[in-house]
């Protein structure tokens, strides 16, 4: 007999979440009814449900002392929401709820009531999980947790609780999100009643055999950390940018997991023209093809950092795809002559060397915009790439069709996209951008990256109000012409970064891109950086998870990476992350000088020695001579110091103000220390009038101000040190830079030992000893350190250099 199909019962999939509040059978009538009210508008504000309603696409269940929210759009929506509704009760300790998700088949129904209802097992699922709970929890179905641990940004999230029994005697597996803004780590309490099945102390959930990683991003220039070093020590030369890891013990190799058939590396175009200045022009290509790869979110596709170290046609293709975790690399090469361009590209599949696809591409320089969007788009068809409508429209724009304009364009972007962010590369890269622009003023592409740069040397060398400008203006035409482009919004997002400290702002526009452009790295790493700037430490970790999958050979990660552990003071950690760095790149003085550092850190003297002996001179980066005065500083070796500081000005250009300004104030400190006080006065005040003048050119730069605190306490002007010191302090407080801001109460300890100020000083460095930041003071510190010589034989400073001392 045939079935009338309207009379059937009809499933869909929806991901629910499902709300408690705990005792509310407990209260009082007005009591439950204003504790009922008052969640209501809690869920109702949450912008998952509005977003939801907004697109018809959310059923609600009332339950009585809480409900269920049915999603129809993604598994991450009831998390969201959830997450959403956890941070606004923070503010209502009085309201207690525990929430459940699950997704699953859910049913439209109508009651014995003749009242629309909510049916099926997914809502049922979803109720048992909260079941498991205690207040504050937010408990996941193991099926939730697996469709989740596909975004790298829950990871750090997910701790299995292992199985739970739920009515009839059925067990469900659970998993507990939180983190440290969110959530409730504790056991609940029906696990801690089955410790066979409960196992709090199992790592995140996950089903890749992949160790976690936690990695960390550093955005600060040497030159400015050369300053810190004059500010605050020899110690502060290392980087600037940490945050505090959690219980992330072991590295990550890609090798040790399977790669997708759909991920790919591109490694470096070659060059073939017969100018070698036309270098720039291959690198640009590369990027763009790059560029337009990351915005296909059906692919994996490895970041240039990692890639940058091999040769354009590599002899070990299968080994070059283990290190990166890739099936499928792509080579390339760009012959520019005239206004000819030749461009080859082809796919090769990694582990068999087996070409997949080949084409070679004649244009003149004037048709040669589109191609990089060609060979992305035959890439992604290649690997069966499904790509939405605007993946489509990203891979086939133009972002100009004035060739001088495009060539400026590629210059200026080789050169801005140069790892280690030198400021002659920057400026340089602001002049062909300038010239893009010029050329082209509709060029919206060029008008980001050109905002992105000014932003970037602001944030690193230069702060004035001049630079503010530029940031802010070339922004301003970038939103004029294409405010919805991807690169525009990352130009915003980086404004509120690097120029306002606006943390929220460039939070949310990072993962508003982040949706848009999967695969690009250096969003996740902004995103890291942010979050932990705001101390949100498991937060930022999960992003740089995110990064290092996307980047898994980028030195600088690494580096940074091992930063993080010396922060916290977790120096085993440190050393096996440099180690990692140096198996890369074994000649690379950034990986060598950090690994010396460390071993200054923990006054190990000696093996520092050893490993600065590895070290080579190096025309753009002056931290061999910073690193070799650091060690002569804590071996107490002053007249060496005053010999290696007098060599290294006598060869500085002058134009090299930073340079200059530090290896003064280096000259007269170890004049200081040898009883030469004429000798060191006169350096000191040359140093003083050069970091007053800049300072006038960046009133708000917190390294300047430090910088002349310190010089106005070794000058003997005990009120302008402390004045300069506090004025630091006040315009970056660890409040709003819970990163840098112990750095800035480190400076105001230095200039407090060195004016007398015993009692003040002893204070704080006992807090500086229980909090992590970036180059934390230690007790071997303490005892080899000059700096704190006014405070020896006081048996609070002695205690100090005693504690941890193992």
């Amino acid at each position: 007999m045939p079935t009338d199909s309207s009379s059937e019962v009809k499933f869909e999939i929806g991901h629910v979440l499902f709300i408690d509040i705990v005792g509310y059978s407990k209260g009082l009538i007005n009591e439950q009814r204003d504790s009922l009210q008052k969640l209501k508008e809690i869920v109702r504000a949450t912008e998952q449900v509005r977003i939801a309603e907004a697109e018809d696409r959310l059923l609600r269940l009332p339950t009585g002392d809480g409900g269920a929210l049915v999603f129809r759009t993604s598994p991450e929506a009831p998390v969201l929401c959830a997450m959403e509704i956890a941070k606004t009760l923070k503010s209502h300790p009085d309201l207690r709820v525990r929430m459940g998700i699950h997704s699953g088949p859910v049913n439209a129904i109508t009651d014995l009531n003749e009242q629309a209802n909510i049916a099926g097992a997914g809502i049922n699922i979803a109720q048992r999980v909260m079941d498991c709970g205690d207040a504050g929890h937010i408990l996941l179905s193991r099926h939730v947790a697996e469709d989740l641990e596909h975004y790298p940004r829950w990871q750090a999230h997910l701790h299995d609780l292992g199985e739970c029994e739920v009515k009839h005697g059925v067990r469900i597996s659970v998993v507990n999100l939180y983190n440290n803004e969110i959530g409730n780590p504790a056991v609940p309490e029906k696990f801690r009643k089955a410790p066979e099945v409960a196992s709090p102390a199992q790592p995140t959930v996950t089903r890749s055999t992949k160790p976690s990683l936690s990695l960390v991003l550093g955005i600060v220039s040497l030159a400015a950390l050369a300053i810190l070093a004059v500010i605050f020590g020899p110690r502060f030369f290392r980087s600037h940018d940490q945050a505090a890891p959690t219980n992330t013990t072991q590295s990550n190799d890609s090798s040790t997991a399977p790669a997708s058939a759909k991920s790919i590396a591109v490694l470096p175009f070659e060059n073939l023209s017969r100018d070698p200045d036309n270098a720039y022009f291959a690198d640009g290509i590369q990027d763009e093809v790059l560029t337009r790869l990351s915005k296909i979110a059906d692919l994996k596709v490895i970041s240039r950092t990692s890639t940058q170290k091999y040769k354009s046609a590599p002899d070990n293709l299968r080994e070059i795809g283990k290190q990166l975790g890739v099936a499928n690399l792509l080579e390339g090469s760009v012959q520019k002559a005239a206004n000819a361009v030749h461009v080859n590209v082809q796919l090769i599949r990694a582990a068999t060397d087996e070409h997949l696809w080949a084409e070679s591409y004649n244009r003149k320089l004037d048709d040669i915009f589109g191609v990089e969007g060609e060979v992305a788009g035959a890439i992604a068809d290649q690997l069966q790439a499904k790509l939405s409508g605007f993946e489509k429209q990203e891979l086939a724009a133009k972002p100009t069709n004035n060739p001088d304009a495009y060539d400026a364009y590629l210059r200026g972007l080789a050169l801005a996209e140069r790892p280690d962010l030198a400021r002659p590369d920057q400026l340089n890269a602001i002049e062909s951008l300038e010239t893009a622009v010029r050329l082209d003023p509709n060029f919206a592409v060029a008008w980001a990256l050109l905002s992105r740069t000014h932003g970037g040397v602001f944030f690193n060398f230069d702060s004035s109000p001049a630079r503010r400008e530029a940031v802010h203006k070339t922004l301003e035409n970038a939103l004029r012409l294409q405010p919805d482009l991807v690169e525009t919004q990352l130009a915003l997002a980086y404004s509120h970064y690097f120029v306002e400290r606006d943390y929220d702002k460039a939070r949310k526009i990072f993962q508003e891109v982040q949706a848009r452009s999967p695969n690009n790295s250096a969003i996740p790493l902004a995103l890291a950086l942010i979050s932990r700037r705001q101390a949100r430490w498991d937060e930022s970790f999960a992003h740089f998870k995110e990064a290092v999958e996307l980047d898994p050979r980028n030195l600088k990660v690494l580096m940074w990476t091992s930063d993080t552990y010396a922060a916290l003071r977790q120096f085993p950690m440190a050393l096996k992350f440099i180690d990692r760095a140096l198996d890369i790149a074994p000649d690379d003085n950034g990986a060598i000088v950090r690994k010396a550092s460390i071993y200054q850190t923990l006054g190990q003297l000696d093996q520092a020695d050893a490993v600065l002996a590895q070290m080579h001179a190096d025309v753009r980066d002056d931290s061999p001579t910073i690193a070799r005065a650091t060690q002569l500083f804590l071996q107490h070796r002053y007249p060496a110091g005053i010999a290696l500081m007098q060599a290294s000005l006598a060869k500085l250009d002058p134009s090299q103000f930073w340079d200059r300004a530090e290896y003064s104030a280096w000259l007269g400190q170890f004049q200081h220390l040898t009883g030469d006080e004429a000798s060191a006065k006169s350096s000191y005040t040359q140093v003083r009038e050069s970091l007053e003048a800049a300072l006038r050119q960046q009133p708000d730069n917190t390294t300047l101000i430090g910088a002349l605190a310190q010089l106005h306490a070794a000058l003997g002007d005990k009120s302008a040190a402390l004045k300069q010191a506090e004025l630091a302090m006040e315009k970056l407080p660890i409040s709003r830079d819970a990163f840098v801001g112990p750095s800035l109460e480190e400076a105001l300890a230095r200039v407090l030992a060195r004016v007398g100020e015993k009692d003040r000083a002893i204070a704080t460095l006992q807090h500086l000893l229980t909090v992590p930041y970036t180059n934390p003071i230690t007790p071997a510190l303490l005892r080899l350190d000059p700096d704190w010589d006014n405070l020896r034989g006081d048996p609070r400073f002695e205690k100090l250099c005693q504690e941890k001392a193992q």
